[in-house]
Order: C-alpha cells, then sequence, then structure tokens
C-alpha cells in the first residue's frame, strides 16, 4: 500500500483484497486494509461480503474489526446474515460477538440463496441444529430466536438425530410438536413418526401437547376388512393414518409399547379393527386391554405413574442442557 498498491482492488469474482484478507484471518491485514480505505461493503458476485467470511472461517478477531464497519443495508442486500455463517460453521465464540453487536438472530436467508439447499433451509437455528451444535444452539435461542420458520421444522431435524439435549431444548423455547410433513402426508403430526423405537423422545413429544388424538381419529371402525397398504410408493397416500404407518410389517412388533403409553395424554382412545387385530398379537394386548376397558377408573393410577416418569425424563435431560 505504501507502494501506491490499490487497497479497493476486486479478482474476476468481484472478490476484494479485504474479503480475501478476512478469509485469511490475518488482524494485521485486515486492519492495514481498512486503514488505507478498503470498503468492507463490496461484495463478490456471490453477495458475500468479508464479514460473512470471517464469520464463516471463525477468525473472531477479523470479525471484531469488521462488525462496526458494515453496513446493516450491505447484509440485507446480500440475502444473508454473518449469523448465518457463524451458525453454519460452528464457531461458536463469533456467534456470540455477532449477537452481542446486535445482530438481527430471525433474519432469514433470502429466496435466491436459500433455493439452493434441498430442504430449503432460511434460519440460522437451522444450520446449528443440523450441525449437532448444542452450544450455538442455546445461545441463539436465548436471544429470541424463533424455533419453527423452517419448511423442515428444526425439531424434525434433532428428532432424525436422535439428539435428547436439542430435542429437550427445542420443545422449552417453543418448537412446534404438531407439525405436518410436506412429504408422505400423515393424519397425524408427523414428528411422532420419529420416535416410535424410543419412548424417551415419545414421553418428551407428548409432554409438550403432542395432539395424540389424531392418532385415533381413524375411520375404519370396528368393521373387519382387508387393507392393501404397506408403505410409501411412487403414488403417496393421502392422509394415512397412525393404525396403517404403525402397523406396517417393520414397525408392528413396536405397536403395544407406543399405544401402552399413549392412554394417559388423550381424553379417549378408539382402537379401530386394523389397529386391535395388530394389538391382540403383542404380549402387552393383556395390559392394553386392562387400561381401555377400566379407563376412567385406572387413568388416575397410570398418569400418576407416568408423571413421575416424566419428571424424571425432564430433570435428566434439562440437567444435561
Amino acid at each position: 500500500t505504501t507502494i501506491g498498491a490499490n487497497a479497493h482492488s476486486q479478482a474476476s469474482d468481484s472478490s476484494s483484497i479485504l474479503l480475501e484478507a478476512a478469509r485469511g484471518g490475518n488482524p494485521d491485514s485486515v486492519t492495514l486494509l481498512l486503514k488505507y480505505g478498503a470498503d468492507a461493503n463490496i461484495p463478490k458476485i456471490s453477495g458475500h461480503l468479508p464479514i460473512h467470511v470471517a464469520a464463516d472461517r471463525g477468525h473472531l478477531l477479523a470479525l471484531k474489526m469488521l462488525v462496526p464497519v458494515t453496513d446493516l443495508a450491505a447484509i440485507k442486500w446480500s440475502g444473508i446474515n454473518p449469523v448465518h455463517c457463524a451458525a453454519a460453521g460452528a464457531h461458536t465464540q463469533c456467534l456470540e460477538l455477532l449477537i452481542q453487536a446486535g445482530f438481527d438472530v430471525n433474519f432469514m436467508l433470502d429466496q435466491r440463496i436459500h433455493k439452493h439447499y434441498d430442504d430449503q433451509r432460511k434460519s440460522a437455528l437451522y444450520f446449528a441444529v443440523s450441525n449437532g451444535d448444542l452450544s450455538s444452539v442455546k445461545l441463539l435461542l436465548n436471544a429470541g430466536v424463533l424455533p419453527n420458520q423452517d419448511p423442515v421444522n428444526c425439531l424434525q431435524i434433532a428428532l432424525r438425530m436422535g439428539n435428547y439435549e436439542l430435542i429437550s431444548l427445542l420443545l422449552r423455547h417453543g418448537a412446534n410438536v404438531n407439525y405436518f410433513c410436506r412429504v408422505n402426508p400423515l393424519h397425524f403430526p408427523s414428528a411422532l413418526q420419529y420416535t416410535l423405537k424410543d419412548e424417551v423422545m415419545l414421553r418428551m413429544l407428548l409432554n409438550y401437547g403432542y395432539d395424540t388424538e389424531r392418532c385415533f381419529d381413524c375411520p375404519h371402525g370396528d368393521k373387519v376388512r382387508l387393507y392393501a397398504f404397506e408403505g410409501w410408493t411412487s403414488t403417496v397416500i393421502k392422509d394415512t393414518m397412525f393404525c396403517e404407518v404403525i402397523t406396517l410389517s417393520w414397525l408392528r412388533h413396536l405397536s403395544g409399547k407406543v399405544v401402552t403409553v399413549m392412554p394417559d395424554y388423550v381424553d379417549q382412545v378408539r382402537i379401530c379393527s386394523k389397529l386391535k387385530s395388530v394389538l391382540q398379537n403383542q404380549g402387552l394386548w393383556s395390559e392394553i386391554h386392562f387400561i381401555l376397558s377400566k379407563y376412567p377408573s385406572c387413568r388416575k393410577l397410570v398418569k400418576n405413574t407416568n408423571c413421575m416418569l416424566d419428571l424424571f425424563y425432564r430433570t435428566l435431560f434439562w440437567l444435561k442442557a
């Protein structure tokens, strides 16, 4: 710079010298370029600014220098917030710095950005949850990020991962347990399908208001009939019932355990003929039959037992979180 180099030079993709310095993370280089007039608000063709690159690479010192010289209007025009970049890179310190500096944790990726992701993700929280990054998820939720803004629910991602701590954290901050997935439409809220093999996750959902009644809202009734449904095909069956899913050949062995847990969370349990025919071959059928036949009188006893179990599970995972 002292012999006439241009601090405003750009590469063929419009990447500035300052952006490349931010990518390298050398704070002395960033300081020198800013001193000689480098503009932190010049994007490359992709729309990324130096602050995005520093956050994505986890260069905390460089990021500190770029925060006060980056215009919010330039960030808005770019369609991506540096909070997304820090969350995507799992750089907790950078994320904390940006939150403290007042960056919007609920900034949504612009359509021209999120269309490149198959899951159409929009929020910084989605990136953190996808990474299984509990520290970043905590920072974002405590900063007021909303947990239900993405086309694919963040809770769904945590359930797929089977991460108890993430699930518990999201539920405590208002994650929607009653979302419906756009793929393979079900008559009951989609979250349940990820918990069929895990009683702990099942109880976590039920405790946070899962609409259990939808599972037993079934048109099959008591009539015995032949059922052809045996999974999803290229022609997706619309509004698939709970009984049709839980009685699939690879899931029916779980039906007794799942149905045994559910009566305490619903006012009325109506076992249709299809589900009943499978449950009767389960070892837990006598217990299920007893609960249903004596439902009003034994409900209080079952509820007290389940409440003790629920308290144990919730205390366990809150302590971990």
